[in-house]
């Protein structure tokens, strides 16, 4: 037979354990690996929508010096 696993309701204090507890364990590493994947996608969104948004409101100079000073960077690397 079966044993019954009874759920008896936690006491205040030992729910505070868990909550503490979960709060301060460190990751795992499929842990750190998920939240990994789920930042890159958020930080791709962002940057899918603000380089758009940023050249629809520069005005035609404003984007030439942007990418005068992306060009000057990416050189620069060469000339050292």
């Amino acid at each position: 037979m079966p044993k019954r696993i009874s759920k008896r309701q936690l006491d205040v204090n030992e729910l505070a354990a868990q909550v503490v507890k979960a709060a301060t364990e460190s990751p795992t590493k499929e842990n750190r690996s998920l939240i990994s994947q789920i930042m890159s996608e958020m930080g791709r969104k962002g940057g899918q929508k603000g380089g758009r948004k940023s050249l629809t409101t520069m005005t035609p100079e404003q984007r030439s010096e942007r990418a005068l000073k992306a060009a000057r960077a990416r050189w620069k690397k060469y000339r050292k």
